[in-house]
């Protein structure tokens, strides 16, 4: 059974001591792909790093919305030059996030337009961060974000732009299932973490539920969100089964069938 983690924060401290350790427990849980996204210019470097010593280790370059005011001139230039590794195959994590406030909205907004501009130039997905204030199911957050993303396809479109068959993934996806559906339309992916395995976590699950498989893909978003029966402890690639076993349970399907589609989605978003 091969599997995929499109969402694995591998580079920050939190793995330092045993680092290798978990890319080898990832390979023998039968992981054949993990993405490593950037949260700021450093981080992303440190992403690409990564790529050049595993094989089945890939990247996204971008700014974290909580990040926003890392921004300079510069910064665009940067990840452009980042993208010149062919291993580097997304835009993200970028977007909107007005549950930490740790940079006014007014420029998350505008680095995030910014990057979605990068994306279509580059002809990468985009990995999409999206945080209610007090994690809402919806507003102004989601919805400000579900705009500019119909602005932004709507430009792909009109000219022709391959991304927009494929534009992205709306990553850990927390909001309310008309969204969810709205992103779907537009083309993206939704992204279904440990969270989804939560026994308090029953809205969440009626919408993964409700959600086509051949539009989800999985993420663990390690270290964060540890799926149940771990959650307390640090999360890594190897629990990816996890959600997995979630998702086919929900959908009354085999973990086969669901390890071998949502990995078709993420080749098909990412082409790796």
């Amino acid at each position: 059974m091969e599997l995929t983690d499109t969402h694995c924060h591998l580079d920050i401290n939190k793995f330092d001591s045993d680092r290798e350790a978990v890319i080898s427990r990832a390979l023998e849980a039968g992981l054949s792909r993990i993405l490593i996204p950037g949260l700021t210019v450093s981080s992303s470097e440190s992403a690409v790093k990564f790529t050049k010593k595993h094989s089945n280790i890939f990247a996204a370059v971008g700014i974290h919305p909580n990040e926003a005011l890392t921004w300079k001139d510069i910064t665009s230039d940067n990840l452009i030059q980042m993208t010149a590794n062919k291993k580097v195959i997304a835009i993200g994590e970028i977007g909107l996030d007005c549950y930490w406030n740790r940079a006014p909205y007014h420029i998350q907004k505008e680095v995030f337009k910014k990057q979605l501009q990068l994306a279509a130039e580059q002809k990468l997905p985009v990995i999409i961060h999206m945080r209610e204030a007090k994690d809402e199911i919806q507003g102004k957050c989601t919805e400000d974000l579900i705009t500019i993303l119909e602005d932004w396809i709507g430009g792909l479109r009109s000219e022709k732009n391959p991304l927009r068959e494929h534009p992205g993934v709306l990553h850990s996806f927390s909001g309310s299932l008309n969204i969810a559906l709205e992103a779907i339309e537009l083309g993206f992916y939704i992204g279904v973490t440990g969270s989804a395995t939560f026994q308090n976590a029953l809205k969440r699950q009626k919408i993964v539920a409700a959600l086509p498989i051949d539009r989800l893909l999985i993420e663990t978003d390690a270290p964060f969100l540890t799926p149940h029966p771990h959650r307390g402890e640090r999360n890594e690639p190897a629990y990816v089964h996890l959600i997995v076993e979630k998702i086919a349970q929900l959908h009354g399907q085999n973990m086969a069938t669901v390890a071998e589609i949502t990995t078709d989605n993420a080749t098909q978003l990412f082409l790796w």
